[in-house]
């Protein structure tokens, strides 16, 4: 897939690194790159209840007089034990002003008492590919994991520190980057839309 350019509608620095790793070793000439004037375009409200609802929504709106691929996601953790929760509602769990550490302790709040297989948990990503305001194409994925007690690791972000891969025996928020995009939620959803690109000869 030669030349082909992805920008990214997205303010979340770990987020858009990932995405340009995933890019880079995708081949092919596969670029991903920031969303140019991204913080001037007026917030898109993720309020739907499902998080390819809001990945579709934020690529239209980011997306709108683009000639290029505008990528958006949008990834949550499904905790099954609370009913589905976090999920479309990840990122802002513990409230507007919420970020990943308060995100965190309201999940291992919610979460005491739980053992077992109570604590099973899946990390998911929707992908949405917008050109000019229209979704072309939509990808996800998913990997399944375990919430443990108390955070570990310092690499990652959001929930990385306490999303426990057995296969792996650590934490996403201890796995190396390359690890991490080899077996999580967003890798997998990008080499489903890599594939894509790559059949569908776009640029």
């Amino acid at each position: 897939m030669p030349g082909v350019r992805l920008l990214v509608a997205s303010s979340n620095r770990g987020k858009i690194e990932e995405f340009r790793e995933l890019g880079a070793r995708s081949g092919g000439g596969l670029s991903v790159e920031p969303l140019p004037g991204f913080e001037s375009v007026p917030e898109f409200e993720e309020s739907a209840e499902t998080l390819a609802e809001n990945a579709a929504g934020k690529a239209m709106h980011y997306g709108r007089g683009n000639l290029a691929l505008v990528l958006a996601d949008d990834s949550g953790l499904v905790v099954p034990a609370l009913g589905g929760e976090p999920g479309a509602r990840s990122s802002r769990y513990a409230g507007p002003e919420g970020d990943a550490r308060k995100n965190i302790a309201k999940l291992l709040g919610a979460m005491t008492g739980k053992t077992g297989t109570e604590r099973a948990a899946r990390f998911v990503c929707v992908l949405a590919l917008a050109r000019q305001g229209r979704v072309e194409a939509v990808f996800s994925g998913a990997v399944e994991g375990t919430i443990l007690e108390a955070p570990r690791g310092s690499g990652g972000f959001g929930y990385d520190p306490v999303f426990y891969y057995e296969p792996a025996g650590k934490t996403f928020a201890e796995l190396a980057r390359g690890e991490k995009d080899r077996v999580s939620h967003r890798g997998r959803a990008f080499e489903r839309l890599a594939r894509y690109l790559a059949e569908a000869g776009k640029g």
